[in-house]
């Protein structure tokens, strides 16, 4: 399920190609009506599985809307980056934004980093004996998965946890074995928490585990978590919730034990988006975020495109698909358990997407990101 080339939505409905040849008359996303052939290119993007639900859902709803097929592959982040940077694809998806290094090797020039939704790393386990959401504070998550906490009634667990018969079972951490933006929101949030982390695994879309087994993918992760009792990992709220695994609450900087919800997401970024400079590029993070009701391993997740598109149709079809999922689009993400980008965020993000040149050389414009 994972390496498509034809998008399935969450809901297992296919996106064909449809559209972009043969003639077909059809809607525009601004409400106008044109020859297909003539206004649009089928665009194909890859990476975030973190993002693979939502952008499932906004291809097929624009595919009915506008008859232009957009697919995109869950590789995971790194993956996407990597083949974006070849420019072997449209444009990527991430949920850890491209480091300095990375930009410069990108072959087709200077880099956008769009914002396009916010979503969430929770914590997911497997004990069947345990009815209530468990609760987890940082320094106990990190020693989690540095190692340092092995078994589920661990004193410290216990602790956090008054009234909950906790199992002796040894704890099996999972996380992901494939460069992934889940993985960097995850070490984003260890390392603002946990000082051991910091100074050991670190921070990274790939990083050095201490101990666990792996999964390839959010959905590897969720698959491996739901069959094996003792299991603890990490994954996008989506695939947590369409797996029906329990959710951990995680104890937000205010204090606070907050579960993962739309509202906890949106929480989180409304005080940094008021805090964004004019000049910002969006390579933002939110995880540890104040505020009594903030969930505190949100992200934002983005899409990566190239400032300059050579070829003027295809680029066409890529920004009006931009501008299509940062208006009409955005209404649709609650429904899969995304938040909207803050309204004091969107119309920055959409005049970005003024600064793309259509139809111009490679490399004609640098230095944006």
């Amino acid at each position: 399920m994972r390496d498509m080339v034809i998008v399935c939505a969450v809901a297992g409905a296919c996106v064909m190609a449809v559209g972009a040849c043969g003639g077909t008359t059809v809607q525009s996303a601004n409400g106008d009506t044109a020859h297909a052939t003539a206004i649009a290119a089928d665009v194909h993007g890859a990476g975030s599985t973190f993002a693979y639900p939502l952008y499932s859902m906004w291809a097929k709803a624009y595919a009915t809307r506008t008859g232009v097929s957009i697919t995109y592959e869950s590789i995971g982040s790194g993956d996407g980056i990597r083949r974006f940077s070849d420019e072997t694809i449209d444009f990527g998806g991430t949920d850890g934004p491209m480091t300095d290094s990375e930009l410069v090797k990108a072959k087709g020039g200077a880099v956008l980093h769009i914002p396009t939704a916010m979503g969430a790393d929770v914590v997911t386990y497997n004990l069947s004996a345990v009815a209530a959401p468990l609760r987890f504070s940082p320094d106990v998550l990190a020693d989690i998965f540095l190692g340092n906490i092995t078994r589920w009634n661990d004193a410290r667990l216990i602790a956090l946890n008054p009234g909950v018969t906790l199992p002796s079972d040894d704890i099996l951490v999972v996380h992901r074995s494939d460069g992934s933006g889940t993985t960097y929101v995850w070490t984003d949030y260890l390392s603002r928490v946990s000082e051991a982390w910091a100074k050991g695994p670190g921070r990274g879309k790939a990083v050095g585990w201490p101990v666990g087994v792996s999964g390839r993918g959010n959905d590897g992760v969720a698959g491996y978590v739901k069959q094996a009792p003792g299991a603890i990992g990490y994954v996008e709220l989506t695939y947590a919730r369409q797996l029906g695994l329990p959710m951990g609450l995680v104890r937000n900087d205010a204090g606070d034990y907050v579960a993962p919800t739309v509202e906890s997401i949106s929480a989180a970024a409304a005080g940094v988006a008021e805090r964004l400079p004019p000049t910002t590029d969006y390579r933002i993070s939110i995880v540890d975020a104040p505020g009594a009701g903030a969930y505190p391993i949100a992200s934002f997740t983005w899409v990566l495109v190239y400032q300059n598109q050579p070829d003027s149709v295809k680029g066409k079809t890529l920004v009006d698909f931009l501008r299509w999922a940062l208006s009409e689009g955005q209404g649709l993400e609650p429904s899969i358990n995304y938040a909207p980008l803050p309204s004091s965020m969107l119309a920055g993000v959409r005049a970005r997407l003024d600064s793309i040149h259509v139809g111009v050389a490679t490399k004609a414009v640098a230095g944006a990101r």
